[in-house]
């Protein structure tokens, strides 16, 4: 089950970030940000599939921001003019390639996390995707704290040794 209030603030700058790209009117960024996660919430049942949330995130919100201008086009009989599509356009492409770059490096950084030993992968899960303390790791390893401590350093140690070959700017 997914804590909103964790996802709404572990993503909402990024989301804002992004809505900026298509247009510089804060509050509907804001409205469609809303509605996004409204819609995520009430279809929660439904979007247990979803594996990607933050993709599914983005995507939702630019379609709520086509929404929103193509509603805004039949209100006051504007043209949306090829400029502004372009943009539109420029910002998906942007938005798609580092996504894919971001998808990439989670990748990487899986292989070069399952090259570590299974300690050294029981600390990293412990510390970094659980978000224990070391005091926790102690007790939950059966080491003292220092031992703890020096199995994190090498760990990462090694992690940054076989990433060393990676060439990805982010």
């Amino acid at each position: 089950m997914i804590n909103f209030t964790t996802l709404y603030d572990k993503h909402i700058d990024n989301l804002f970030a992004f809505g900026s790209r298509f247009t510089s009117d804060r509050e509907m960024i804001k409205d469609c940000i809303q509605d996004v996660f409204v819609k995520l919430y009430t279809r929660r049942d439904t979007l247990d599939n979803v594996e990607k949330i933050e993709s599914y995130l983005y995507v939702s919100l630019r379609n709520r921001i086509n929404d929103e201008f193509r509603r805004n086009v039949h209100l006051c009989d504007h043209e949306i003019t090829d400029f502004c599509m372009k943009g539109v356009a420029e910002a998906e492409a942007f938005a798609k390639e580092k996504m894919e770059r971001q998808q990439q490096l989670s990748d990487s950084v899986e292989k070069y996390f399952y090259m570590l030993s299974p300690r050294q992968r029981q600390i990293i899960t412990l510390y970094y995707k659980e978000q224990r303390k070391y005091d926790d790791i102690c007790q939950i390893m059966g080491i003292n704290y220092q031992s703890v401590r020096n199995l994190m350093h090498r760990s990462i140690m090694r992690l940054r040794s076989l990433a060393s070959s990676l060439e990805v700017a982010v």
